[in-house]
């Protein structure tokens, strides 16, 4: 998953150690996820965008490589014609 915490903790001038106390877990924790190491669960994820008042979408993004490239194409091919 590539994310842009990182961005948004310099952003507001917020180091590891202070961005983890507001969320409540480790300065380790934020670090590993910052450099891809980790995906942080949904709550915690919820818990990052709050403190930066911003979507999870923004903070987080799939990896491209996992990602399906176009999922509507998998459900049209789904349907049959009428």
């Amino acid at each position: 998953m590539n994310n842009q915490l990182k961005v948004y903790r310099a952003k507001h001038d917020l180091t590891q150690a202070d961005l983890a106390q507001a969320v409540g877990v480790s300065r380790q924790t934020i670090n590993s996820i910052e450099n891809g190491r980790y995906d942080p669960s949904l709550e915690l994820a919820f818990k990052l965008a709050d403190c930066f008042d911003c979507h999870v979408e923004e903070l987080f993004q799939p990896d491209s490589a996992t990602s399906t490239a176009n999922p509507t194409t998998a459900l049209d091919s789904d349907v049959e014609p009428s």
